[in-house]
């Protein structure tokens, strides 16, 4: 796997390029851990920004893109690959610097890839 592709949508996610995704809940394999606050789509890093809330005390996450199983639109729900204890122990998120940076988005993608389960095609 190249470290590009965690940072894309899986064909399989049933994610529409543009389609809007702020809102919609977060569920870890394990439960729920948030709602998306933003969506980012650039050609080579899309990734979303989790708003936590009380379950880890307000923090927001960062989740590439790869990490997306599927998203349920009638449900407005995304379904990630991670568990809970998986995500809670992430690197963590700087709003001021993971769109500029890319030793810091190494850090995900060295923490959040491979794939579990199906590789990309």
């Amino acid at each position: 796997m190249s470290g590009t592709e965690i940072w894309q949508f899986r064909s399989t996610s049933g994610h529409i390029s543009g389609g809007d995704l702020i809102g919609f809940h977060v569920e870890a394999t394990d439960g729920h851990i948030g709602k998306i606050d933003k969506l980012s789509e650039q050609a080579e890093y899309s990734y979303l920004v989790v708003d936590t809330g009380p379950w880890i005390f307000g923090k927001y996450v960062l989740l590439p893109a790869g990490t997306v199983v599927r998203v349920d639109e009638a449900a407005r729900k995304v379904h990630v690959d991670r568990t809970r204890d998986e995500i809670k122990g992430g690197p963590e998120f700087d709003g001021q610097h993971h769109e500029v940076d890319p030793h810091y988005r190494e850090r995900f993608a060295t923490y959040y890839g491979p794939f579990h389960g199906e590789p990309m095609p």
